[in-house]
């Protein structure tokens, strides 16, 4: 899986973003216990935070599994399917992905993969994917000076009409407002 930053991970924890639950755990050094990206616990300092792909590194640190979100349970037979789905995805966002790519990749049918991805997290693998490709591209907007087209193929769209238009309907504005409008608000924040 191509490693997520820690400012990407700490934006989906905040965001209490339940399709990265499986991908990372969030242990917060003051309590030793560690949760999933979306467990609607208080939210922790971030200085107070550290990050582990698998559940078994947290516990190795001296976390235990928080009460709340469980994450050590898998309420589903499928949740394993998906987690690799994900992280494939995650893995792979700037390759040029069909349904059946992902699908051969879990040994499944295009058809029965997307009714259980769909099952399990509310959205398609295309829409999941659709939404890496945004969250990397505002990251990357927030924190370089890459231009809009430099980030709309870094990010693994192919057209950059595609890529506006996914942004402003996941974000509300363009690629050059969001970075007008958040950037300075991020500044304010940080000092």
């Amino acid at each position: 899986m191509a490693p997520l930053s820690f400012e990407e991970m700490w934006s989906r924890i905040i965001a209490c973003d339940s399709n990265y639950d499986g991908l990372f755990y969030t242990a917060v050094k003051t309590t030793r216990i560690y949760c999933r990206p979306s467990c609607r616990s208080r939210k922790p300092k971030k200085v107070n935070v550290e990050f582990y792909l698998h559940m078994n590194e947290a516990e190795k640190a001296g976390y235990r599994a928080c009460k709340r979100c469980r994450p050590e349970s898998q309420h589903s037979p499928n949740v394993g399917v998906v987690r690799q789905v994900k992280a494939f995805l995650i893995q792979q966002h700037k390759q040029k992905l069909e349904l059946r790519d992902i699908a051969d990749h879990v040994g499944l049918s295009a058809f029965h993969l997307e009714r259980l991805f769909k099952q399990e997290t509310a959205v398609t693998p295309r829409v999941f994917l659709e939404q890496i490709r945004i969250d990397r591209a505002a990251h990357l907007l927030l924190h370089t000076e890459m231009s809009n087209l430099d980030i709309c193929y870094e990010t693994g769209f192919y057209s950059p009409s595609s890529f506006y238009k996914a942004f402003r309907q996941v974000k509300g504005s363009s690629p050059s407002e969001y970075r007008k409008m958040v950037k300075p608000l991020q500044e304010d924040i940080t000092q």
